[in-house]
């Protein structure tokens, strides 16, 4: 099929990878701009291989940009980690939808960070595969797998399982999609959903505050997540940044 590609970090440039390996005609790829890219220069020189035009994300809301996309005939739109808002003029660009690979169990943690939200508020963790509508995040569901969430993971460790566990996903489910024979349900329940800035209220710790330990150690073992400096406090007018390293006990 003719693919354009709206994809970002480690995840975005394999699952690209992954639909050049199967033949797909990769005809765009969409990317962050160099100074919000992770893996931009990886998966740019994925789409140099595959004769491919690269796109600047920031610049979808932009009409030439958007008719530049329909231009391209593509079937199917594909989009892995793509930090910008696919609007309903892009999405229409194709006739076969565009669908997004997510990193939480919807309807719970639509947009970002799910990562640390399951740890901080303990919602289930996983990855969905599902069709992007106007909103975020909020499109009908084609696949869904669970990601147990543990007591030793932090932020870093339960977003490595989720990047392995959706890259699975999409490859097991890819040839349904191909084929038109996967299904597709709506989403059911209110969810939650957070922005990126609503992780600014959770990295100070205060040292006259009393607090839950177990809420605690939750937010700062989710903000763990090097070289991110993750969560701090204050000591003579400097912030003092705290990780966590946790390991149980081998059974005896």
């Amino acid at each position: 099929m003719r693919v354009v590609c709206f994809a970002n970090n480690w995840l975005g440039w394999q699952a690209v990878q992954w639909l050049r390996r199967q033949g797909e005609e990769l005809v765009a790829v969409v990317v962050h701009p160099a100074e919000r890219a992770k893996f931009g220069d990886e998966i740019r020189a994925l789409a140099s291989d595959a004769g491919a035009i690269v796109i600047d994300g920031s610049q979808l809301r932009e009409p030439e940009v958007v008719e530049r996309i329909r231009g391209l005939k593509a079937e199917i739109g594909v989009s892995v980690l793509f930090g910008y808002i696919l609007r309903e003029p892009v999405l229409e660009a194709f006739p076969r939808g565009c669908i997004n690979l997510h990193p939480a169990l919807l309807p719970f943690n639509r947009g970002a960070h799910p990562n640390l939200w399951s740890i901080v508020e303990k919602t289930p963790a996983g990855v969905t595969l599902h069709y992007l509508d106007k909103d975020v995040d909020t499109g009908d569901v084609i696949a869904q797998q669970e990601v147990p969430v543990s007591i030793t993971d932090t932020g870093a460790s339960l977003y490595q399982k989720l990047e392995s566990a959706g890259l699975k996903l999409f490859q097991e489910r890819w040839p349904s999609i191909r084929s038109g024979a996967a299904k597709r349900k709506p989403q059911e329940g209110a969810g939650t959903f957070h922005r990126v800035r609503d992780v600014n209220g959770l990295d100070e710790i205060f040292l006259e505050r009393s607090y839950r330990a177990e809420e605690l150690l939750n937010v700062i073992r989710a903000r763990t997540f090097p070289p991110h400096p993750g969560a701090y406090f204050r000591h003579n007018g400097r912030k003092v940044f705290v990780r966590v390293e946790l390991c149980e006990e081998e059974p005896s």
